[in-house]
């Protein structure tokens, strides 16, 4: 695959928690959408939206540079994978006149749009989209025409690397965790899953493997550059320079500085595995993180002894603190997805999470109590926060 090297970059210090308004928290289930909206003081939530029940939402994303646009993939039972945008929040829908598609001479079609990360704060309307084959897609017109990224698309180790996949993981391999550096619009890292975490500082039309550190047993060669398994990667909103990723193979952080993913699951408590999908870093406090770990080998996707708990670090991983206050005590057999685990910006922080079950719980307490606001519902794919 192409490699392309830059100069280490000056982290951030600006960050602040963002004034009292209302919260909406989208929310993408097999079977539909809704939109909850909150009384303004996190306490009370109701349903707002319910939209094109039946059809599978992976994901839904209000763009935070006009807070008022709102990006959902779709997959209808006959029709295939789109885009649809609504600027009235959830009100009305507009599909996208030319959806993200890969072009005949590949051999392949988008089985369904999986991950949707509005650009840089500089470049307004612009959007780009991981998929299921493994692709990347970005429009320019707030999502009503997507093109390919052929950089990426097109390389052809990556694209033999796909041909491997085409058993992959549980639900097929997916395009991800689509993060760009808030201070330089070029550069960006996706995540696939499986191959691992890449890294470009031209809009992928050049990348290079970001994975030194990460190990994984189910390689022949555990320590290779590419062929991993990222569920989750999140860059901290105060310095771009720390990410952290919750792997198949265990939870690591990484200072760019470093350019080393350091495991850091390893230091949970005795008993409980750094196996899970979601990972959220706190946007004021790099040293902060929580997971939702899952039961270890045989990886039977559902928390430990059917208890549910969030664990937070303070401190990049030395310690981890388990958070279960308000949760199941028993038969929480669910899971969280790797989307559907995020948080607000206010003070203290609000984090929100959505179970294969139909639930979604939320703290306003930072995770030191939970309270469930939503159940019912289908399987939760993704729960975004809007900030309005």
């Amino acid at each position: 695959m192409p490699t392309k090297t830059a100069p280490r970059k000056t982290a951030s210090k600006k960050s602040s928690a963002r004034a009292n308004g209302d919260l909406l928290l989208l929310v993408g289930t097999r079977k539909g959408g809704f939109i909850l909206r909150d009384d303004g003081k996190r306490k009370e939530w109701k349903t707002a939206r319910e939209i094109m029940i039946g059809s599978t939402i992976h994901h839904m994303v209000l763009d935070p540079r006009d807070r008022k646009t709102i990006l959902m993939t779709e997959r209808g039972g006959h029709l295939g994978p789109t885009i649809h945008r609504s600027t009235d929040f959830g009100k009305t829908w507009t599909e996208a006149t030319t959806p993200p598609a890969f072009p005949a001479d590949l051999g392949i079609s988008i089985h369904h749009n999986f991950w949707l990360s509005p650009g840089h704060a500089s470049e307004p309307g612009v959007w780009y989209l991981g998929t299921s084959p493994q692709g990347l897609f970005r429009s320019e017109d707030a999502g009503a025409t997507w093109s390919e990224v052929t950089g990426l698309n097109h390389d052809p180790e990556f694209r033999a690397a796909q041909r491997e996949l085409e058993q992959g993981p549980p639900g097929g391999p997916t395009a991800h965790s689509i993060l760009i550096d808030p201070r330089d619009a070029n550069h960006m890292y996706i995540s696939l899953s499986g191959g691992g975490v890449f890294e470009s500082f031209d809009k992928f039309a050049t990348f290079r493997p970001f994975n030194k550190g990460i190990s994984s047993f189910f390689l022949e060669n555990p320590t290779a550059e590419v062929g991993h398994d990222p569920h989750a990667t999140r860059m901290n909103a105060l310095d771009p320079d720390r990410l952290y990723q919750q792997n198949h193979c265990g939870v690591y952080t990484i200072d760019y500085r470093d350019g080393v993913w350091v495991r850091i699951g390893d230091k949970l408590p005795k008993g409980i595995s750094d196996h899970g999908f979601p990972i959220v870093t706190h946007p004021r406090d790099p040293k902060t993180a929580w997971i939702f770990p899952n039961e270890a080998f045989p990886y039977a996707r559902v928390p430990h002894d059917g208890k549910p708990a969030t664990f937070v670090t303070h401190n990049f991983g030395k310690t981890w603190k388990r958070q279960d206050k308000g949760l199941p005590t028993s038969g929480g057999w669910f899971t969280v997805k790797r989307q559907a685990m995020n948080s607000d910006t206010r003070d203290p922080l609000g984090l929100y999470f959505g179970t294969t079950g139909g639930e979604v719980w939320a703290s306003r307490d930072e995770g030191e109590s939970w309270t469930r606001i939503a159940d019912g519902l289908p399987e939760i794919f993704s729960v975004e926060v809007g900030e309005i």
